[in-house]
């Protein structure tokens, strides 16, 4: 059963939700508000469910939506998923269902704006994974920004202001540099001496065969910029673009505009200082949606753009002739995941064994590490290593959603997030504990569980890249 405009229905639902809210509830009805927001964020998660009619067979971009928008510079409201972007579509409507029950009891104030500031959240966050157009993608990327800085700034812990103005700043950095990024690429779509270069065999590899909706979505909007004499900012032209751009300075500088974006997101050593800090100071939901999704607009970002946009630099490993060595921009992301992977692991171990170790910075560090082997996973540049990393995006959506959440039932019922607290809990809560045991487990990666195998794969890819990678790297897993 196919839904006309069903990625626009599943983006604007939440906002529609909110919008709701706000018109017609009064704050005194905090018990209907949550009732609405939760059944909303189901009814979300319902139609969701509708993308998995995704054609596999025929991949590519499906679901594909194409209106106009802004003609004046050539943005278009273009809409698309391939499999990748499903999933974590999915997972997404899932987490906010979750997120949204979990805040019942637990959020005593400002229940209706804490309500509009979660649905909100969604419906950027989805537009981020269906947007065909960059100039769509970074307003999404940017507006999910704010109701999550508000979502711990009002309803996080003693030092919320302080990890909501460190959130806010660090992603405000990057956001701005890779916006140099996104102009100057919507610029390149205007030279002609470049784009004379993107022939019709770059454009089906892209795009797929000629009559297919993605190639003819391609067709119009180029056609589109043509007739108003603007230039585009259609993500497959782009692709395209990236493709027969020559490896040069230009190259590399665009790949760290938009590397810088998206690393702060992951986020990626050394700029993963904010996430510690927003996780404990965040209330569970938004800790929650943190980890299982804001960290995949990173990574997420790497897959979409990066690596397809400026495939040289990606590979790159030549350039630069320092200390008496050659390396070049893959080598210095190799490098920083592997970083992450050990740094993540050790500081993790350290809140285990420290006498006051903090559970949610436990996890959040686990968290780095486990981003670092989905972005060796993504620069292996191999089948393997990108399979292993998408999968790894979303088991860690799962699994670390689960324990935000699992260390939010014990933190709102004994106000304590200290690991040493934590013994005994399977003689008065068997339950829990069980279910905590087999998130532990599955975090680690215990072999037959859904982390080992995306693991595997990730490592496996960098092995076969350089096996002093894989090498590494496993010092962290360990």
């Amino acid at each position: 059963m196919k839904i006309p405009s069903l990625l626009s229905i599943i983006i604007w639902l939440p906002a529609l939700g909110a919008i709701f809210i706000l018109a017609v509830f009064k704050k005194e009805q905090s018990k209907l508000i949550k009732q609405w927001a939760t059944g909303w964020f189901a009814l979300t998660f319902i139609v969701s469910l509708f993308l998995l009619a995704y054609d596999r067979a025929a991949s590519g971009m499906q679901f594909i939506e194409d209106h106009q928008w802004i003609p004046i510079i050539g943005a278009r409201y273009q809409m698309g998923v391939d499999g990748v972007a499903v999933l974590l579509i999915v997972l997404t409507t899932l987490l906010g269902v979750i997120a949204s029950l979990s805040s019942w009891k637990y959020i005593e104030k400002r229940e209706k704006e804490y309500y509009v500031l979660l649905l909100l959240l969604q419906t950027a966050v989805v537009g981020v994974f269906a947007s065909m157009d960059l100039f769509l993608f970074y307003l999404f990327f940017e507006v999910s920004l704010v109701p999550m800085y508000f979502l711990i700034g009002i309803w996080g812990g003693e030092r919320r202001l302080y990890a909501a103005i460190k959130f806010f700043l660090y992603t405000l950095v990057g956001s701005v540099v890779m916006l140099l990024g996104v102009l100057k690429m919507y610029f390149l779509t205007q030279d002609a001496a470049l784009t004379s270069q993107i022939t019709g065999a770059t454009l089906d590899n892209i795009a797929g065969l000629a009559g297919s909706p993605a190639r003819d979505l391609l067709t119009s909007t180029l056609a589109a910029a043509k007739a108003n004499n603007t230039g585009t900012f259609n993500i497959m032209y782009l692709q395209s673009l990236g493709s027969v751009m020559p490896m040069g300075t230009m190259q590399i500088l665009l790949f760290v505009a938009f590397a810088l974006g998206f690393a702060i997101k992951v986020p990626m050593w050394p700029f993963h200082t904010w996430l510690p800090d927003a996780h404990v100071e965040a209330p569970t939901a938004g800790s929650v949606i943190l980890a299982g999704i804001l960290l995949k607009l990173g990574t997420y970002g790497f897959f979409r753009f990066n690596l397809p946009m400026f495939p040289r630099a990606s590979a790159d490993e030549t350039s630069f002739h320092y200390f008496g060595t050659t390396f070049g921009v893959r080598s210095v992301m190799v490098l920083l995941a592997i970083i992450g992977i050990i740094y993540g692991a050790l500081a993790a171990m350290y809140f285990v064994v420290r006498r006051n170790g903090d559970v949610k910075k436990l996890v959040a560090y686990s968290s780095v590490s486990s981003m670092g082997i989905v972005m060796l996973g993504l620069f292996a540049l191999n089948p393997n290593g990108v399979n292993g990393a998408v999968l790894h995006m979303i088991n860690h959506g799962i699994y670390s959603a689960a324990l935000f959440l699992l260390v939010g039932i014990i933190y709102e019922r004994r106000h304590t997030r200290n690991v040493a607290e934590f013994g005994g809990l399977s003689h008065v809560m068997p339950g829990y504990a069980a279910v905590f045991l087999a998130m532990a487990m599955t975090a680690i990666g215990l072999p037959l569980l859904c982390v080992f195998i995306s693991e595997f794969l990730a490592m496996r890819g960098a092995f076969e890249a350089n096996p002093w990678w894989a090498a590494w790297a496993a010092l962290g897993i360990i």
